[in-house]
């Protein structure tokens, strides 16, 4: 049955919106990624404490999952994400003034508003799916994860340029590219203001009533927290568990080897003799343009990926993306000295990412009933942000104690184990 023609086109106007957005919010994030763990490391001196700044930004991204999602059940996705923005900007203007004020506890606030803005990018790709039909799912889900790929690669790159627009008003090298993290996510708040009217949300539920359906979204309990809701929502929906593990473990994996790349590529580049051995200017351009090539891994191909994984099945796309983050863990570990294999296994380790979060999520919308999807998709997000905060969190140590082979050795065990529930998914 074809859809109607207006429906046809607030899809559209909703994807062409929130893919503007994340566009301009991908450069407000790209820096935080790149130069956080950098600047811990500079600010405590010590090596141990390099995943703080994504560790904060992965906590309060898990924190503010179902708080967004639940502002998104009242008030719509347009307040809810532009919510998020707004906190994002705030926190980096926080990073900006981290080495301005040489405080470690400046950077962590910082850090932990920009994972607000994380939150809200990620619940935008679930956004994209509140007006599609199951045949185009994956593709209007890719595309909107693509659309940050500019932003996202833009953002490290920019690095250099922002330390030097930086320099021009008295800041650190480090605090410079965080003039553009913050335009970046005021632009992403204009357009969110504009593009997405009416809110799809709303629209989602006049057309289920028009339909006799059930409303997509059911309020959020008094009683019982958002969580315990969303929890319920789950055991309530076959599949869910799948769906959120092959996310979760994606973004614990992708997150644990991507935020010590940059400390690993720094120790690199201070061994004597090593050929990456250079002055500070030189290791931050180097890092910025490694850590851009990993997000356009993350983010480029992601409308192939959501129209190819509507074509052959989520499952089979799950398995897949697991399949490359063996590859991506496998190639930086044993190419560990070589800043080309490492490149190689982070460009990996991005499309592995892809691959499984857009098929896994795609796979949760397809599975989960219009009436509690929002809920579970909340608690996805929150269950994605823990393991990025764990990851983040836990890297540095595995990083001083296995080494940067090990670390990627180790979260072998996770991947395989969420290819075997794939595999089962499969023969079902």
């Amino acid at each position: 049955m074809q859809r109607p023609p207006e429906r046809i086109r607030a899809q559209s106007r909703t994807v062409s919106a929130l893919s503007v957005a994340q566009l301009f919010s991908g450069v407000g994030n790209g820096a935080g990624l790149a130069i956080g763990s950098l600047m811990a490391v500079e600010l405590t001196g010590s090596n141990v404490f390099a995943g703080a700044a994504t560790a904060a930004i992965s906590v309060a991204g898990a924190l503010s999952a179902l708080p967004l999602a639940a502002l998104a059940v009242k008030r719509g996705r347009r307040v809810a994400l532009s919510s998020g923005y707004f906190l994002a900007a705030l926190g980096a203007v926080g990073m900006m003034l981290a080495p301005v004020a040489n405080s470690f506890a400046v950077l962590l606030v910082g850090a932990a508003l920009l994972g607000v803005g994380n939150a809200a990018n990620l619940q935008a790709r679930f956004a994209a799916t509140d007006l599609a039909d199951d045949a185009t799912r994956g593709r209007d889900l890719g595309l909107v994860v693509w659309a940050i790929t500019i932003g996202a690669v833009a953002g490290p790159n920019l690095i250099g340029p922002g330390a030097a627009l930086g320099e021009r008003f008295g800041l650190p090298p480090m605090s410079g590219p965080f003039l553009f993290s913050v335009a970046g996510m005021l632009l992403a708040i204009i357009v969110l203001n504009i593009g997405l009217r009416p809110d799809p949300i709303d629209l989602a539920r006049d057309w289920d009533r028009a339909d006799g359906v059930a409303p997509n979204a059911p309020e959020v309990g008094r009683r019982r927290g958002s969580l315990v809701n969303g929890l319920v929502a789950v055991r309530a929906s076959p599949g869910a568990t799948l769906g959120i593990s092959t996310i979760v473990v994606a973004h614990l994996v992708m997150v644990g080897v991507m935020s010590m790349t940059p400390v690993h590529l720094k120790d690199m580049a201070a061994t004597p003799g090593h050929a990456m051995h250079g002055g500070t200017a030189d290791i931050l351009v180097v890092v910025g343009f490694v850590i851009s090539l990993h997000i356009a891994g993350m983010y480029a191909l992601s409308p192939f990926i959501g129209a190819f994984a509507d074509k052959i099945g989520q499952p089979r796309m799950m398995l897949a993306g697991q399949c490359v983050l063996v590859a991506a863990v496998l190639v930086s570990g044993i190419g560990a000295d070589s800043r080309a294999a490492v490149t190689v296994g982070l460009v990996l380790l991005g499309v592995g990412w892809s691959m499984a979060t857009i098929s896994g999520s795609a796979f949760l919308a397809e599975r989960v009933e219009r009436r509690r999807r929002v809920l579970v998709q909340g608690v996805s997000d929150t269950f994605m942000g823990a393991a990025g905060a764990i990851g983040a969190a836990g890297s540095g140590l595995l990083l001083a104690w296995l080494g940067f082979a090990g670390l990627g050795y180790l979260c072998l065990v996770f991947i395989l184990v969420v290819a075997l529930f794939c595999v089962r998914e499969l023969k079902k």
